[in-house]
């Protein structure tokens, strides 16, 4: 069990006061007290460290170094954490990353563990939690699609999956893309005709549905097929998925050599066309290794400081797509450095596959070995290949990766220029580096919702959107000025709960793309004069400064490219129809429209299939299942007699009465 050691300086060597941080942006101009060529801030930091040097663990854990203001700056691991700590004691020869680092330092906190293996783990589930500022973090975090064969059915289901494998059956994948999944599943159910309709649906169809007719499900629900041939079939594709294709194919080919030769022509047909389904299968997806049957493949490639993951899906000697990653890593870091922390990070969450092929060997490879073997039960091998089809499959994911990077270097200076083109139009001081748009969406006041959406230099930031549901009892249904200050206000109020801005690390020679700030330079209202009124009335209130508001009202007849602009201290303004800037600016709202009209049409959908059993305490997921099967409606249960509910699986005579007297008791409302 990891054991915590925290140690907290009684006075700290950085100041709280948010300006004594910035004396860590300007190490590479040399300024501060230095002594030796070492700047004061350096030398704190270095201090603070030796003096709880010798409460570090000498064995294996995770340390964490931590700022004035408690941020976290950064998670390592060693297998020494004591002598790992020693290297930060020295005041200097450290790289501008590191020195940063040391001066931030002002505390650390200490985790002992068992293990270099259990350190590596705890480390990086640390990271993913905190995202430390100074550590490689992988950025982008979705779950992989995978394609599921139900277990828990007689005739059992195939479907997508994505999250938590809490569902008895196979999972086949991972896929690198929904994409490529439903491009699978398509050509699956016309090879194998296997049902794809939920459990519910499933048991409750008296005649065959529409995908039976246009030949992509056998029908089990209405009997068209017997079990046993519908195993079959299931067995077919568990053993297409599992690697077995050409058995497969062979067996089909055989079928309908034999049927032609009986003169079953119709069913020959069919055999041929779940074939060309096999087919298309194979033939969509690319380069399919013939030594290779399980394996991820990663090549990292490095390119104007910034870096890019590019990995690769093999399963049953077939390549299921890949996909690109940006890690967040500082321009010093080596390749196989933000590698090596990038593949912790990934398989945090992911079942490895038996083998992983790398373009650059890692520090930490023994140790990732050992931690992805403990994890999945079986052994795990990482490589770097130097020949043979391995080695042409890393070099296919390293080409990948270089020409992915590319694109993005191009997309970044394209947004950058349109960042300067705004900060143009708008006269603001400098280009804005975070932009926040918010919008509202309704239907009278019902299901009201606002949103915001976030742009910067790298495009629409995603991860950092953010949906709110109306809920103020003192709003108006419909009023969209006090709907936005309801927002904006439970927005700044966070952030300046928060505390003021701390001046963000900016990597060597000014990189200010090292960190995204959590603030907005610039805010955009969809609305016109009444709603920009509400916003700079919130940010007065809160005290928020320095902060640039715009509001864009439709142009007559909600015409685009006629939008007025609304700032504080210019009168109402237009844009040029071919100003580069109002193209932006109409992406920015469209964008927010569509985040805050998807949000509404959820929750509303939601409210058309809220069940009053939702409303009863103490009436969870699986009874109200229960219910639902034993009397089919929501107004059946609400007829039945007490005496009734008694008879239903699960449910107790104290839920009973719950049930029987939340229905009666409205009955008397």
């Amino acid at each position: 069990m990891p054991h915590v050691h925290k140690n907290r300086l009684s006075s700290p060597p950085v100041s709280e006061d948010p300006s004594a941080t910035a004396a860590s942006d300007d190490l590479d101009a040399g300024q501060g007290l230095a002594v030796d060529g070492v700047p004061a801030a350096v030398r704190n930091g270095a201090e603070a460290i030796r003096r709880v040097w010798e409460h570090a663990p000498a064995g294996p854990g995770v340390y964490r170094m931590i700022a004035a203001n408690g941020e976290v700056l950064y998670v390592g691991k060693a297998k020494s954490v004591r002598k790992r700590i020693a290297s930060y004691m020295r005041p200097s020869g450290h790289t501008t990353r590191i020195a940063r680092m040391i001066a931030l330092t002002a505390s650390m906190v200490f985790v002992s563990t068992e293990t270099e293996t259990e350190a590596l783990l705890l480390e990086t589930n640390f990271i993913k939690q905190m995202k430390p500022r100074f550590n490689v973090l992988m950025r982008d975090d979705k779950s992989f699609p995978y394609i599921l064969l139900t277990g828990d059915n007689a005739a059992p289901q195939i479907t997508k999956h994505r999250g938590a494998r809490n569902r008895k059956g196979e999972y086949f994948g991972p896929f690198a893309s929904v994409w490529a999944v439903n491009r699978t599943l398509n050509a699956l159910q016309r090879a194998f005709l296997l049902r794809s309709c939920t459990d519910s649906f499933y048991a409750n169809r008296t005649r065959p549905c529409l995908l039976y007719q246009i030949k992509r499900c056998s029908a089990p629900c209405t009997g068209e097929i017997s079990e046993a041939e519908y195993a079959r079939l299931v067995a077919e594709a568990r053993a297409f998925l599992s690697g077995k294709s050409r058995a497969v194919r062979d067996g089909l080919a055989q079928e309908m050599a034999t049927a032609s030769a009986a003169m079953e022509f119709e069913r020959a047909a069919r055999l041929r066309d779940r074939i060309a389904a096999l087919s298309a299968i194979q033939g969509a997806q690319g380069i399919n290794p013939k030594t290779v049957e399980e394996a991820d493949v990663f090549a990292i490639v490095e390119q104007a400081g910034q870096f890019c993951v590019e990995a690769f899906f093999f399963r049953t000697y077939q390549n299921w797509g890949n996909r690109a990653y940006f890690p967040r890593a500082d321009k010093s870091l080596a390749p196989d450095e933000v590698l090596d922390s990038f593949l912790a990070q990934f398989y945090a969450d992911k079942p490895p596959p038996r083998l992983i092929l790398l373009s650059h060997d890692v520090e930490n490879r023994g140790v990732l070995e050992e931690a992805l073997r403990e994890r999945s039960g079986h052994k795990i091998e990482i490589a770097v290949p130097r020949k043979g089809e391995k080695r042409d499959l890393v070099e296919h994911a390293r080409q990948n990766a270089g020409e992915a990077l590319g694109r993005k270097l191009s997309e970044a200076a394209s947004q950058t220029k349109l960042l300067a083109v705004l900060a143009g139009a708008f006269e603001l001081p400098r280009a804005p580096r975070r932009i926040e748009v918010y919008d509202n969406s309704h239907i009278m006041g019902a299901n009201a919702v606002g949103a915001m959406i976030v742009a910067g230099a790298d495009g629409f930031m995603k991860t950092h959107y953010r949906t709110f549901n109306i809920h103020d009892r003192d709003t108006i249904p419909g009023d969209d000025q006090a709907m936005m200050r309801e927002v904006l206000r439970r927005r700044f109020a966070r952030l300046m709960k928060e505390g003021p801005a701390v001046p963000g690390y900016t990597g060597p020679g000014g990189d200010e793309k090292a960190i995204f700030p959590d603030r907005p330079d610039l805010i955009l209202i969809d609305g016109g004069q009444g709603q920009f009124d509400a916003a700079q009335g919130v940010l007065a209130e809160l005290g928020v400064t320095g902060v640039a508001v715009a509001a864009i009202a439709k142009g007559p007849d909600r015409n685009a490219g006629r939008e007025s602009f609304f700032m504080a201290g210019k009168e109402p303004f237009k844009l040029s129809p071919r100003d580069p800037a109002l193209y932006f600016v109409q992406r920015l709202r469209d964008e927010a429209h569509r985040c805050a009209i998807g949000t509404h049409r959820a929750r509303r959908k939601k409210e058309f299939t809220k069940s009053p059993l939702d409303e009863i305490q103490g009436v969870g997921p699986a009874r109200k299942r229960a219910l639902l099967h034993a009397f089919g409606t929501a107004k059946a249960i609400s007829r039945a007699a007490l005496s009734d509910f008694a008879k239903v699986p699960g449910i107790n005579a104290a839920t009973a009465r719950l049930v029987y007297d939340f229905f009666h008791e409205r009955g008397r409302q």
